[in-house]
């Protein structure tokens, strides 16, 4: 939740800026600004199925002027700190106690280097899922979702300058559809 009011307030900050003043282009800028922010959030398998992503995006006359993505995933207590509550009531209800539901993104240090020495990824997962945030932001939606179509998972990830992940395909999936889901 923090993240999604972090996202609004900063969306909300660049387009009272951008919307300042009186000239021509600005004055179509400060029209759009005036639009409603809308925001979506998906759960989605952008990755496999031994974890789960949560996508936001904010959407502003069509156009997605932020995007937020992280996955979550069963770790290791011994290597990662687990979501709010995985040491109360909550986390009773794990399967295996050594393990605990967490945030990739939160535990960002582990994972790339888990990616490191699994897939050789020379890009921190952090780092990743921002290159593909910010491909996404300041596209329209109806662009977002032809790059989907036409291009394919291999073409998307030589797209995003910035990523390596096999997967971005799946994780600007998830934008797109938190951006649709906006409301």
């Amino acid at each position: 939740m923090k993240k999604v009011t972090k996202l609004l307030l900063v969306a909300g900050m660049a387009l009272t800026v951008a919307g300042v003043g009186n000239s021509g282009a600005l004055n179509h800028v400060s029209s759009a600004a005036s639009a409603p922010l809308k925001v979506g959030r998906v759960e989605a398998a952008a990755h496999g199925t031994k974890c789960f992503t949560v996508a936001v995006a904010v959407v502003q006359n069509g156009v997605i002027v932020a995007a937020s993505l992280d996955d979550y995933q069963f770790l290791s207590t011994d290597v990662a700190k687990g979501v709010p509550n995985s040491d109360s009531d909550f986390g009773e209800n794990y399967k295996d106690p050594a393990v605990v539901l967490a945030s990739k993104r939160a535990n960002n240090t582990y994972y790339s280097e888990h990616m490191k020495e699994a897939a050789k990824s020379t890009v921190a997962y952090d780092k990743n899922l921002a290159a593909i945030e910010k491909f996404a932001t300041g596209r329209t939606v109806k662009s977002l979702e032809a790059t989907l179509t036409h291009k394919s998972k291999e073409q998307v990830v030589d797209a995003v300058s910035g990523a390596t992940l096999v997967d971005t395909h799946g994780y600007l999936t998830a934008i797109l559809n938190a951006a649709k889901a906006a409301k």
